[in-house]
């Protein structure tokens, strides 16, 4: 008898709604803004462009492009990543690239810096940080996700707001609101920031996009930089409600394929894994409780950026090796959050991890155990599953088994089969 309960395929449903020309309603959602009653012909404008893997984000970076292009302005983008791509303009020029978003695909310069200006200070004494490209601009504007952020909990978390704050105030700026968040809020923290870059650095409208559970594009709207505050409240909401979920609210072992910057800002989604606020445990605050994570890769997409990799208990060999540690701090030093670059318990072979997690979980014997198996945080709409949760499938019109239950499918290395690999 195998020591390792057997799985099956299942499908989830989720709300599918999607915008399929992205650069149109781009264009549409521009022209709503009337833009041109503020940007003038020969005037240059500062386009945001961040580290997070968006779904289709070169071409609506390019529709925004072309629509400024079209009013006679100058644009081009400047990365608004914090410290992503190891804190240097060379690397997140390259992270751009791998979205595709180059001078020549985009029709315009990209001008990449880590120097900001202190553009003003806060009230609570906290010194406002700007991309030096972004502040030499008639002017800017921002194009990001709205989603829920992975560590912070607020009417407003990831969105337009965080690539002001974040994204264009760079490693230095990055730094001081993240070790300014010990002594006040996040939302004291991001209106008092974003009040004085809207004021202050010439924000001209913001493009905001949300995505369905099925990592597509669900959502872009443009908003006035009035009400910036106000509809991120309002997206951030739906995002929450579109965000891909796992099919079962407890597992004794989630194993996830790969994690990475591309997938989430800590590698793993937190909203997901359902640990958003203690890094090994679910709360009740989470609707997720995993006793066990393991962790068998790194995207390609990720350079090395392990961050996210210290929220799992276990992890093998080839994905330690592909860790740059530096890089992995230097992310998790800024965002201070130190524990989530610590590295788990190491074994050679998926075999070895999966052996040693069922045997942390608790009472249960191994075969009997809740095992829930993804690609990533971010593609849920197909996983595998134990046979334990088949009596779970009843009257859950959102699930639908696909296949029969089977023996983990281990290779001759003693290596997992990923859940996008099919037979």
């Amino acid at each position: 008898m195998s020591n390792f309960p057997k799985m099956f395929r299942l499908r989830q449903t989720f709300d599918a709604r999607s915008v399929t020309d992205v650069a149109g309603e781009t264009h549409r959602q521009l022209a709503a803004l009337q833009l041109n009653q503020r940007i003038h012909a020969g005037q240059t404008v500062a386009i945001t462009a961040g580290s997070r893997g968006i779904a289709r984000i070169g071409e609506i970076t390019r529709a925004v492009v072309d629509h400024v292009k079209g009013l006679g302005a100058l644009p081009y983008i400047v990365p608004a990543m914090g410290s992503h791509g190891g804190g240097t303009a060379a690397g997140q020029a390259q992270l751009l690239e791998h979205y595709g978003i180059t001078a020549e695909q985009m029709g315009c310069e990209i001008r990449a810096s880590m120097e900001t200006v202190i553009v003003d200070t806060t009230p609570q004494g906290i010194p406002v940080h700007f991309d030096k490209h972004a502040s030499k601009a008639d002017h800017v504007m921002i194009v990001g996700r709205v989603k829920p952020h992975t560590g912070f909990v607020g009417e407003v978390e990831s969105g337009l707001h965080k690539m002001m704050l974040i994204g264009l105030g760079k490693h230095e700026g990055a730094k001081i609101y993240h070790r300014a968040i010990a002594d006040y809020s996040f939302m004291e923290i991001i209106t008092a920031v974003a009040a004085s870059v809207i004021a202050k650095c010439r924000v001209v409208g913001g493009l905001a996009i949300v995505e369905n559970a099925y990592d597509e594009t669900a959502l872009i709207e443009g908003v006035p930089p009035e009400r910036f505050l106000e509809r991120e409240k309002e997206l951030l909401k739906l995002a929450t409600q579109w965000l891909p979920r796992l099919p079962f609210a407890r597992a004794d072992l989630l194993i996830i394929d790969q994690i990475g910057k591309n997938i989430s800002g800590t590698g793993l989604d937190t909203n997901v894994v359902g640990r958003k606020f203690n890094d090994h445990a679910g709360t009740d605050r989470d609707t997720v409780r995993c006793k066990r994570i393991f962790v068998r890769g790194l995207t390609d997409e990720t350079h090395g950026n392990a961050t996210g990799i210290g929220l799992s208990e276990f992890t093998n060999q080839r994905t330690a090796n592909a860790i740059d540690h530096k890089i992995t701090a230097i992310n998790c030093i800024t965002g201070l959050h130190p524990t989530a670059a610590m590295t788990p318990i190491v074994y050679e072979t998926d075999r070895e991890v999966v052996t040693n997690a069922l045997h942390t979980c608790g009472l249960v014997e191994p075969p009997q155990s809740r095992v829930i198996q993804i690609q990533d945080t971010l593609h849920l709409a197909e996983v595998l599953v134990s046979e334990a949760y088949l009596p779970e499938l009843s009257g859950r019109s959102d699930l639908e088994r696909i296949s029969e239950p089977a023996d983990m499918a281990f290779d001759a290395h003693g290596n997992l089969r990923a859940v996008n690999q099919r037979d």
